[in-house]
């Protein structure tokens, strides 16, 4: 089966069929022009700007797609490297997508990255958002430019265009974040309030190979170890390269994100020498009441995109009053570089990303035909199904069901005996190298949790009966764990699973909490979640009193998955992900009970559709 859309009744005009009728017909420049643009505090940023070509001499002005990047707008090409190397590996999508369809595109090195001078003094630095609003000035002033803005990118670049947006800049139309984070916190680096193990660490030794131009450092990761690359490019008005290795050398003092991130280990931390900085400082939804209504926003995610980065979408359309909203959520993983899909035809997705983020600027910035206003505003995609779904309301179903574990590890539909299962949290065991977690770290995975059966083997697990028909699941589903622990503290791990007739076991999607967070708190409307919502604050954290009832009731990640008929639903806990979750509580494995067989006690609640 494939993720392509064009066999699917769930668009009016579907993004394929909409680009079969949008020709380019521009070519693009032999290079860009390229300048350094200075800030209001004097640093000066290395820019990229490509404009359609004709072969009609025209005095036309274009609207602008600008990219926000520390991940190099160019790369230099050592003497004699290959015809086939593109020296814009991150930018190409772009360039060759839009400007020959009559878009300016407009790449920037931000502060402290690429040829751009500047120190970076944090992830999504306010300094960065500030620089941006600038930028928009710079463009604007451009004689090739009409006065509109849009931006995109995936993951930081697409949180850069929600940046972007909050300036208030009067000439930004519309952005597309494209697999990006709304709460950089939750979303990304302490999923369920748990610091990930290693992706501190790998994202700054990639920015550390980047910032630093260290090619020893980029040799272990496969998208920039290139051995035609040769540093950033430097910009037309520097030869020889000298500007380029000054700004290089202001690099050295960037931030380390290991150090940085555990700055926050609660979101009410904040720098002590910045008492007014903490994780809140680098969020898109802190600046969300600064993003004009007027901005057309574009979210897409995928069910495998990180830990969390598909909340990022959802909340991001559940947050923002503005009317011109639309979400995509696929069967991808971080950047959609693979259909997660056990059932896909190939590894690489077939959709055409692209195509749908064209006619989303093509609307909203060149004011063009497409019949996007006849679309319902979230499109989806059911995984087992196999199929693109179309809804007006997150999440698309109404109806829920609630399952009970019972005793003889038996998941019901209907509350179970009174008891409680017990197991003692393993620190040493995870859940593999193919998850959804490796695209963040930049490793090339393709194939995810082909070892589900394996790596879920031996956890408490409880399992229904065969469903009696085909049931879809579109939303959050939301576990109630009542527990006692032997510590002050634990991490529960929940895994959804469908355990089908022939036996296989197939992994849905899974849900993480420390048991010092569990207080649930009204959500703010900057955070408008539909599903359990805390703050992960110092403040409203409390221990555990060993031996005491607890309740931690807390959502897994989204997702849409239908379940067949005959098939069996499975949910299993652990307290531990030694592959990507710090050990909590340090050295003390905890011994978790787990009550069931009462109304408050455990329980797994499904967002539910029967198909059939």
């Amino acid at each position: 089966m494939s993720d392509f859309d064009g066999n699917s009744a769930a668009w009016v005009t579907a993004p394929s069929q909409y680009l079969e009728q949008r020709p380019a017909t521009y070519t693009l420049p032999e290079r860009p022009r390229s300048q350094y643009v200075e800030m209001k505090d004097g640093c000066r940023l290395a820019v990229d700007t490509y404009l359609p070509q004709s072969d009609t001499p025209s005095s036309g002005t274009f609207p602008t797609i600008l990219i926000l990047t520390p991940y190099y707008r160019r790369f230099a090409l050592r003497d004699g490297y290959s015809a086939a190397t593109e020296s814009s590996p991150n930018i190409a999508l772009y360039r060759d997508f839009f400007v020959p369809r009559g878009y300016a595109l407009v790449v920037v090195d931000v502060r402290g990255t690429g040829a751009s001078f500047g120190t970076r003094d944090s992830f999504r630095s306010p300094t960065e958002r500030e620089d941006f609003h600038t930028v928009a000035d710079w463009i604007v002033d451009q004689d090739w430019s009409d006065g509109t803005i849009g931006s995109t990118g995936i993951s930081y670049l697409g949180a850069a265009a929600c940046f972007l947006a909050s300036t208030g800049h009067p000439a930004v139309k519309a952005i597309a974040p494209l697999f990006a984070v709304w709460n950089t916190y939750a979303d990304h680096f302490y999923p369920g309030g748990v610091l990930l193990n290693q992706l501190a660490t790998t994202y700054d030794d990639i920015m550390v190979g980047l910032d630093h131009d260290r090619p020893d450092v980029l040799e272990a990761f496969s998208y920039f170890n290139n051995p035609d690359y040769a540093g950033p490019q430097p910009v037309d008005e520097d030869p020889d390269g000298a500007l380029k290795r000054a700004a290089v050398k202001e690099h050295l003092g960037n931030f380390h994100m290991p150090d940085f991130i555990t700055e926050f280990r609660f979101t009410d931390d904040r720098l002590p020498y910045d008492p007014d900085f903490g994780s809140h400082s680098f969020s898109p939804y802190h600046y969300a009441d600064k993003i004009s209504p007027d901005v057309a926003v574009l979210s897409v995610s995928g069910w495998f995109d990180g830990a969390g980065f598909a909340n990022g979408s959802i909340a991001r359309f559940l947050s923002l009053p503005n009317p011109n909203q639309h979400v995509l959520l696929g069967p991808w993983d971080h950047g959609a570089r693979s259909n997660v899909s056990p059932w896909r035809e190939e590894a690489g997705s077939q959709f055409p990303m692209m195509g749908a983020v064209l006619r989303f600027f093509d609307h909203y910035l060149m004011g063009l035909e497409t019949q996007l206003q006849d679309e319902a505003p979230i499109h989806y995609f059911a995984l087992h199904d196999e199929e693109w779904r179309a809804a007006q309301q997150w999440p698309p179903h109404s109806e829920v069901r609630r399952l009970y574990p019972d005793r003889e590890s038996a998941l019901s539909f209907e509350l179970g005996a009174q008891g409680a299962d017990r197991f003692r949290a393993d620190f040493t065991r995870g859940t593999g190298f193919g998850t959804r977690h490796e695209r963040l770290s930049a490793q090339p995975v393709t194939d995810y949790y082909t070892d589900w059966s394996e790596k879920e083997r031996g956890l408490l697990s409880w399992t229904s009966p065969p469903l009696e028909s085909a049931s879809e699941i579109a939303g959050h589903p939301v576990v109630n764990l009542s527990i006692k622990s032997s510590e002050a503290d634990a991490v529960l791990h929940v895994y959804l699973s469908e355990l089908e007739a022939d036996g296989s076991l197939r992994y849905v999607t899974e849900g993480v909490l420390r048991a010092l967070h569990r207080k649930v708190i009204p959500a703010p409307a900057d955070q408008n979640w539909t599903w359990p919502y805390r703050d992960y604050s110092r403040k409203n954290s409390a221990p555990l009193v060993p031996g005491e009832p607890a309740e931690l009731r807390f959502a897994l990640l989204p997702t849409a998955w239908r379940f067949a008929r005959g098939s069996r639903i499975r949910v299993s806990v652990a307290a531990a992900d030694a592959d990507h979750y710090v050990q909590l509580p340090y050295g003390r494995p905890p011994e978790i009970e787990i009550l069931r067989g009462a109304e408050d006690a455990t329980w797994l609640e499904l967002p539910w559709c029967e198909t059939d």
